[in-house]
């Protein structure tokens, strides 16, 4: 894919505090690695959507899941597709708050629409992440416009504090880990 090899990203995985959303009694790769697990049977009905908008905007797919993964626990966590207090919609909770993302909620909230609407949205901060860090690596533009996806670009200062200012400050490190456990086993 033309936006790096995620499975050349390097990461830490969830936090602690991430970790124990489901109560695990680990933190970093291998919890973050358990989360994508549990949401496994509920990322396969959308396997065909995901696997579809990642071709079509050159996005890993596994990457794909691996944000849906964290942000809505593949729709679990989602109360008529709205999440996050009625801030933010669908499977990628695009934020809809005027001073967040400021985006419209587009499409059903389980729709290869949404999808390709959070996908739009993935592409044009890693595009930003690129132009502000013409040095960093492939995948460390990769990782920085992840960690954008959460927080903005505007709050992604350094390579080694990507995550200093992102929910529970380990966003780009989880989804990496989430989106290598499916590139693995869901075969993206």
């Amino acid at each position: 894919m033309g936006y790096g090899n995620i499975m050349n990203v390097e990461t830490t995985g969830a936090s602690w505090e991430t970790s124990q959303q489901d109560r695990l009694g680990n933190s970093g790769v291998n919890a973050s690695h358990t989360m994508a697990q549990t949401d496994v049977g509920r990322m396969e009905k959308y396997k065909s959507i995901i696997k579809t908008v990642g071709a079509k905007y050159g996005i890993d797919p596994a990457l794909i899941a691996g944000i849906i993964s964290r942000e809505s626990r593949a729709g679990n966590a989602l109360n008529n597709g709205w999440g996050d207090g009625g801030r933010a919609w669908g499977l990628m909770q695009v934020d809809i708050t005027p001073n967040g993302g400021g985006h419209t909620a587009r499409g059903a909230w389980d729709s290869e629409t949404h999808v390709s609407h959070g996908t739009e949205i993935l592409v044009g901060f890693i595009q930003r992440i690129s132009n502000k860090f013409p040095d960093w690596t492939t995948e460390q533009r990769l990782k920085g416009g992840i960690a954008a996806y959460n927080m903005g670009d505007g709050n992604v200062h350094s390579y080694d504090g990507v995550d200093a200012s992102t929910t529970g400050r380990d966003y780009s490190n989880d989804v990496v880990a989430r989106a290598q456990w499916y590139k693995r086993n869901m075969r993206f």
